[in-house]
């Protein structure tokens, strides 16, 4: 998350096109929001790599979780003068229980794209290596041991570090950057409609205020939603600075834009798209900025607290606290639960932990 995270590409395994997945809706369980957040998590079989990856996709195609592509530093910490390394493994989980297991690469090294699923398999979305962001987008369909893909519509410009969900059978992403040294964010909101067979990507109307990078997407009852993020400027010596973000919006076609409560606190790059349980959407955790000057062998790693916000009341609420706190990540429903795969703890290091959100 820091810019003294140096950047390099490698290639890593072969064959096939691989993906992020992002499902945005989950609705499901009657029990209370504190005993949810306090006492249903559980992990899962870590990935099979030492390091973990930020920016990974993830998600799910034939009951099956695929996490791949995503970036770390296994040569060294970035303070150390370790590059950021991209990857294209594409790992496999077919049970809760199961180990993970390797099934093929991307054509390419890829990382920090939005990803859905929907029932014709994941649909990947941009993304970045070391070099460029990507306007590209393909589908990921799971075949027993491996994967086949399917090329779909580009993106109208490159984009990467935007926020997606899928709201029916609309793909609706939004913000991001369209180059690794963008010293501005987009406003931009495309919309693909997947229920037409010659459909194209279409531009929507921006998003309110600053354009964002790393903000929060979800889905719910109609309505497409976009929380927090950060927006861009030049700093003093003409690299990119961040501006935390609180504000939140909420989409609905025909009606536009309509800014809602602000967040409690600033959240940038929670797993998303945010989950959505009895009608609530969760922020679980996000950098909040505080520590943006802290030492990076000084970080304490990012908040943990989970928020609830309610559309009916238009009012967010604090929940107990996740037992981790995973930044540029993907929310995953699967098998009766929300899967956080691994992500970002602090500045430079990521995670291979697995958690899970049990909703039996």
């Amino acid at each position: 998350m820091k810019s003294c995270e140096r950047q390099k590409s490698v290639r890593a395994c072969s064959f096939g096109m691989s993906s992020l997945v992002l499902l945005a809706v989950l609705e499901i369980g009657p029990w209370s929001f504190p005993a949810v957040a306090e006492s249903r998590w559980e992990k899962l079989t870590p990935l099979p790599d030492q390091f973990g990856f930020a920016g990974a996709f993830a998600g799910v195609s034939g009951d099956v979780l695929i996490v791949t592509g995503g970036a770390n530093f296994p040569a060294g910490k970035p303070w150390e003068g370790g590059d950021k390394i991209w990857h294209k493994i594409v790992f496999a989980l077919e049970m809760p229980g199961d180990q993970w297991r390797i099934i093929g690469g991307l054509p390419h090294p890829l990382g920090y794209g939005v990803s859905v699923s929907c029932g014709r398999g994941l649909i990947c979305i941009g993304g970045s290596d070391s070099n460029r962001h990507y306007d590209s987008v393909f589908l990921l369909r799971w075949v027993t041991g491996g994967f086949e893909s399917e090329s779909l519509p580009s993106l109208p410009e490159a984009r990467a570090n935007m926020c997606g969900a899928l709201l029916g059978d609309m793909v609706y992403v939004a913000g991001g950057t369209k180059k690794p040294d963008a010293t501005t964010a987009a406003e931009t909101l495309f919309a693909l409609d997947l229920s037409r067979k010659e459909s194209s990507w279409r531009k929507l109307e921006s998003v309110p205020g600053p354009g964002r990078i790393f903000a929060i997407a979800a889905a719910h009852d109609g309505s497409f939603y976009v929380f927090g993020g950060a927006a861009l400027k030049a700093g003093p010596d003409g690299k990119p600075v961040r501006e935390w973000l609180r504000d939140a919006y909420r989409y609905t076609s025909g009606r536009g834009w309509k800014r809602i409560a602000d967040l409690p606190r600033v959240a940038v790059a929670a797993p998303s798209p945010a989950p959505v349980v009895n009608g609530k959407l969760l922020i679980i955790g996000g950098d909040d900025g505080a520590q943006l000057n802290t030492p990076p062998t000084e970080h304490k790693g990012f908040p943990r607290a989970v928020l609830a916000y309610d559309p009916k009341t238009d009012k967010w609420e604090r929940l107990d606290d996740a037992p981790f706190s995973f930044v540029t990540t993907a929310a995953v429903p699967w098998r009766q639960r929300v899967v956080i795969p691994g992500g970002e703890i602090r500045p430079g290091v990521r995670s291979p932990e697995v958690w899970a959100l049990n909703l039996k």
